[in-house]
């Protein structure tokens, strides 16, 4: 009985995955990030959402996303693995006003937020941080380089952004 009831449990969480196509999943703002046409303050915010599919209950994705101050929009700074396998850089970052969007389905939440003059003054070590990045061509679930390898190596570069990775982000470890 008790392998019967495995089955069925298991064969729900792969149906349950089976109806999610990542071509279809929501991509919209979660609506938690700042407005860049009002908020014109220098801002630094790390996000992370729940893996596409079936990783999501385990693991997430975290990008950062850097705003100067008074600019129009966000730069978006991620490691993303089907990349590489088109022979693409992992590292990929790109212009946009609503940095908080859906992970595929997965609302993000802000794991780190500085505003301000603070922002100012670390978002050039940021940039500088991330031209330094030594995996940006590499990318593997486990143990890493990963998505979640990249923010925590800002975090060590940077240590006075004070970034704390959340658990699940696994890969963060591969860092150190």
């Amino acid at each position: 009985m008790n392998k019967l009831v495995l089955i069925l449990m298991g064969a729900s969480l792969l149906i349950g995955c089976a109806n999610k196509d990542w071509r279809t999943a929501s991509r919209e703002s979660a609506g938690i990030a700042s407005d860049p046409a009002t908020d014109k303050q220098a801002v630094i915010q790390f996000y992370a959402a729940d893996a596409f599919s079936w990783r999501g209950w385990f693991a997430v994705h975290t990008w950062v996303a850097i705003k100067q101050r008074n600019a129009e929009e966000y730069t978006v700074h991620e490691v993303v693995g089907w990349r590489v396998n088109r022979g693409l850089p992992a590292l990929h970052q790109y212009l946009t006003t609503t940095p908080d969007r859906y992970w595929y389905g997965s609302k993000p939440e802000i794991i780190l937020s500085i505003k301000g003059d603070k922002a100012s003054h670390l978002i050039p070590k940021v940039t500088a941080a991330i031209t330094r990045y030594p995996w940006k061509n590499e990318y593997s679930v486990v143990p890493g380089p990963n998505s979640n390898t990249f923010p925590a190596w800002l975090g060590l570069q940077v240590p006075e952004l004070g970034l704390n990775m959340p658990f699940s982000a696994i890969g963060s470890g591969y860092a150190n």
